[in-house]
Parts: C-alpha cells; structure tokens; sequence
C-alpha cells in the first residue's frame, strides 16, 4: 500500500530487482499473498534481497525474521528453489576450473545509515550545487543496495537509489535520482555511473560520478558516502528520516 503498488505490480518489480543484479527470481501475485499473510515467515536470500531492494527497507523492518543465511538459490525449472553451497573462496588472482576468480569479499559490513554528498555544476543557473540524502545502506555479501530515506533529502522530492559492489576498497555501481516534478528540474530522472575509495577507517567513501545533463552533455563530479548509524531500526529511521543539514 505504501508503494502504490498491487500485488501484482509489487512481484513484477521483485522479479525486475532480481534480473538487474543478475539473481533472476519467480516472484508471482501469490507468493506476496503468502507473505502478506505470514505463511513465508523467512524469505529465502535471493527473495530477501529483492524485498529489500525494492522496498528501501531491512528485511526485519518488513514484519519478517532474519533470512535463510546459506548459499544462493538457483531455479529448478519447475517453479521450485534449491539452496546452492555458498562459493569457496580462492586466492586472489588464482582462477578456478570453473572461470576466473571471485572478487575479493568486502573487508567490513557496510549497512546503516549513510550521509550521501555529491556536487554538480548547473549551466542554467551558473553555479556549483550540492545534493545530499540520508540513506539506508543494505548489504548483501559485496552487493550493496542504497535508497534514500523518504524526507531525508536537501532537495524535496527527489528520491536517491544506488546499486553498488565492493570489490576490496573499490565500490562501483550505478546511481539513479528523480527530481521533483515542481523543482527546478521538472521531474527528470537522471541516471549514471559511479565510482568510490573506501578509508581504512570503514566510514567514509569518496569518488566521482559520471552522468548526462541538462543538455545531454557528460557530466562528473565528487561524490562521497560519509557513515552516520549502524542501526536499521525503525527508531533509526524516524531520527535521519529528515533534510539534511
């Protein structure tokens, strides 16, 4: 209800979720049914992820328990899932018979409440601006899912999702934000890549984005996710669920 969604339309963005990360899913109107009733008391991992991803929220903010922990889940062709044993790891730059090698495992767990900061210049008005969003940052081994906190914008209106994967210290991934439809901008949507350093420390990363403007001209620029809140909790939320300062 609070994504405007019907059952229907919410299973097609769990599948949609799935596909864009290369995890493809058999979400259908009656497993949400089966949630929504309590029977699935703990999605499987590859359905927690997509919950998560589409929704903006940890797995236990959605009435769940915490997920089957182990390995992936691949399709038995008949509409069944089977756990698969989680990869092994080898070391780094040894390739395997089966391909090359894994990318390294993140080196801490990057979930919570971030500050997200990026500049931009805009020709229209002349001048270098700031955009900054609280946002919750959800890991699923080196595959980190952000989503900007309903209120937790500078600039009203303009929800903020990123998709990123660590590799090491190195986190990469896509960014889409949709600006306000009575903002400056009228209601685009802009979208681009994004690359970023993670400090020693664990709390801080910073890069640059690339992306078109106004113009269709490439753009870049910093950007940086600096740490705020470990915690997922609702309480947690509310608290950063406000503009930034």
């Amino acid at each position: 209800m609070g994504l405007l969604m019907s059952q229907d339309d919410f299973a097609r963005a769990i599948r949609d979720s799935g596909r864009r990360v290369g995890q493809p899913n058999e979400a259908n109107k009656r497993l949400v049914q089966r949630w929504e009733a309590g029977v699935i008391a703990a999605p499987r991992p590859l359905y927690a992820r997509a919950l998560e991803s589409v929704t903006g929220l940890p797995i236990e903010s959605l009435g769940f328990s915490a997920a089957v922990p182990l390995g992936r889940l691949s399709s038995d062709g008949n509409g069944g899932h089977d756990i698969e044993p989680a990869a092994v790891s080898t070391p780094e730059g040894v390739a395997s018979a089966a391909g090359p090698a894994p990318q390294s495992s993140p080196r801490a767990n990057y979930s919570g409440v971030w500050l997200s900061r990026y500049e931009f210049y805009s020709s229209g008005r002349d001048t270098s601006l700031v955009g900054q969003h609280f946002v919750i940052v959800l890991q699923h081994g080196n595959r980190l899912t952000v989503r900007s906190l309903p209120n937790g914008s500078s600039n009203p209106a303009s929800p903020l999702t990123m998709d990123l994967t660590v590799d090491g210290s190195v986190v990469t991934g896509t960014w889409v934000e949709q600006t306000a439809e009575d903002g400056y901008y009228r209601g685009a949507r802009y979208h681009g890549a994004v690359q970023m350093l993670v400090e020693p420390t664990g709390r801080r990363m910073a890069g640059k984005w690339i992306g078109f403007g106004k113009d269709m001209d490439i753009n870049t620029g910093p950007w940086e996710l600096v740490f705020r809140d470990a915690s997922t909790t609702q309480t947690t939320l509310n608290q950063y669920n406000v503009p930034p300062q």
